[in-house]
């Protein structure tokens, strides 16, 4: 894309991204992250049924009891609401796969757009770190429209240097960059291998959260003859004959094991795991994993 186009695209995504968490998102984000804890905000005279505990005793010893009548005050406390959304998105070229409408990577970007806007309508700040085999780029957390509008620009117009994945170095650069607990989202289609323990790490300091991107031809390939398939990361081609029985069970059955292996990891770690896929509304998978969660919450 030239400099117009993806000026224009960035755009479009903006006002769709924020018609949705205007209207629906905004309320289920705040209620699903909570702040760091309760801050002190003021006290006030004291009312039938407070908690007695709350009773700030050095305010209340204070007063003027030359006056009529003796006062209490309480303490008020507030949410301490402000967080920090990192969003840890795979830029590997598997993103630049799609076959319904988008690709990997605009999916991306929608996603990206709808949690950075619901979370500076919340008051919290959102950073960016986009990986490949290495860490590709790193924007820290800020707040306002300008920021996001930057994170969304980025990760569609960003041209990686590298092509393959390593979900482990990049969560290894995540645990040692960020100590404070922080919403970690992490959008990738996790195909790869050995991110297990620095994931397990991410997940008692942060809440983290995956969000796997998924399209249909990597699940199932449609018997089509002979078929010239080409790895997007390592180069490799491999001409296969797509209608073979043998093909079609071995493809599925190696499917089925990447999917076991995944569901198993995230479980053994407790991460909730949103999947969505290109050409296909996101709106429903984001929408349940806020209901999920508050459920939870509420238990």
């Amino acid at each position: 894309m030239n400099t117009q186009e993806l000026l224009k695209k960035v755009r479009l995504v903006e006002i769709h991204t924020r018609k949705l968490v205007n209207q629906l998102f905004s309320g289920e984000y705040h209620s699903v992250f909570k702040g760091r804890g309760m801050a002190f905000s003021e006290v006030r005279e004291y009312q039938y049924g407070d908690d007695i505990r709350s009773i700030d005793w050095n305010v209340s010893a204070r007063y003027d009891f030359s006056k009529r009548f003796e006062k209490l005050f309480v303490k008020v406390f507030e949410e301490e609401r402000e967080l920090s959304v990192l969003l840890l998105v795979d830029m590997s070229k598997s993103g630049e796969f799609g076959t319904n409408i988008q690709f990997k990577n605009e999916l991306a970007a929608e996603i990206s757009a709808v949690l950075s806007f619901s979370a500076i309508k919340n008051n919290d700040k959102v950073g960016l770190v986009m990986f490949t085999n290495q860490i590709e780029k790193v924007i820290l957390p800020k707040k306002g429209r300008a920021h996001i509008m930057r994170i969304i620009r980025d990760i569609l117009g960003f041209e990686p240097k590298n092509n393959g994945t390593n979900l482990s170095s990049a969560l290894e650069f995540v645990n040692s960059m960020i100590k404070k607990k922080t919403i970690l989202f992490i959008l990738s289609d996790f195909i790869d291998e050995g991110f297990e323990k620095p994931l397990r790490i991410a997940r008692n300091k942060h809440d983290v959260i995956a969000i796997r991107l998924v399209d249909k031809l990597e699940q199932s390939i449609p018997k089509v003859g002979l078929l010239q398939l080409r790895d997007a990361e390592t180069g490799k081609v491999r001409l296969v004959d797509t209608s073979q029985k043998y093909f079609q069970m071995s493809f599925t059955k190696e499917m089925q094991k990447r999917e076991e292996k995944l569901s198993k990891i995230f479980s053994q770690n407790s991460i909730d795991v949103i999947t969505v896929r290109t050409g296909e509304s996101y709106f429903k998978p984001l929408q349940q994993f806020f209901k999920n969660r508050e459920k939870r919450l509420a238990v």
